[in-house]
């Protein structure tokens, strides 16, 4: 089946787009286009040219760096409060730093596509957007800081702690579909690690997991379980 393309109507579902003021958005909806998103879809190749910024209507994109020898380690999430390809913001010539890969599927995934000329543009034109997308810079840099130290000193169970806590409120509490090796993937540990991890975190009623299916039973105990770096993350998004 084609791939369907369309234009945005009167509302988006993406937050830092909901909250533009409404003359903002009606002009800013004439360069946008809604585009289905499904599993490990690449929107950014690393290395390559930027030539489209999306900013996610609901699921969670992966920012992965490429090692030499094929690994992929994630950098950063982003779900429906932001933006992918915030290089854009910086310059009219955006190269891609990482993968920005599709990672958690939803019914009638999309996201809002516009091209980076039209993004520079009204970023150079116009307030609304550019104070709303240099604010939520800011809290996506948090996370890459507050993420590399997590990576560097946090164990395996209480960086998977965190990482569900932040897909779940990417979900807005719903239930999501996950691999044990992609999420092995993106916190660059091995498969039966995750797995281990999973089995205790289901013995001690935190979640229930079968097949891939993901549902978080016991928010408090994963976030008592969960490092510091849940905490700091979530409270930079909050102030944004």
């Amino acid at each position: 089946m084609a791939t369907v393309y369309r234009s945005i109507g009167t509302a988006s579902r993406n937050q830092l787009l909901a909250r533009l003021p409404a003359a903002d958005f009606q002009r800013i909806a004439l360069h946008l286009t809604t585009i289905p998103l499904h599993a490990r879809q690449l929107l950014h190749k690393q290395g390559d040219p930027m030539r489209e910024v999306y900013f996610p209507n609901s699921g969670v994109v992966s920012l992965a760096t490429v090692l030499d020898d094929g690994a992929l380690i994630e950098a950063a999430t982003v779900g429906d409060e932001g933006l992918v390809g915030i290089e854009a913001l910086y310059t009219d010539d955006p190269t891609a730093p990482c993968e920005s890969i599709v990672q958690i599927p939803t019914p009638h995934e999309s996201a809002e596509m516009m091209r980076v000329v039209d993004f520079r543009r009204e970023i150079d034109g116009h307030r609304g957007l550019r104070d709303l997308v240099t604010r939520y810079a800011q809290a996506l840099h948090a996370q890459l800081v507050r993420l590399t130290a997590c990576n560097a000193r946090h164990d395996v169970n209480e960086r998977c702690a965190r990482w569900l806590l932040m897909a779940h409120d990417h979900m807005r509490g719903h239930d999501f579909h996950l691999s044990q090796e992609y999420l092995a993937v993106m916190l660059g540990v091995r498969r039966q690690s995750v797995s281990g991890v999973a089995a205790t975190f289901q013995k001690a009623g935190f979640i229930r997991y079968s097949h891939g299916d993901m549902a978080i039973l016991n928010r408090p105990g994963l976030e008592e379980t969960a490092c510091e770096c849940y905490r700091a993350i979530r409270s930079a998004y909050e102030d944004l």
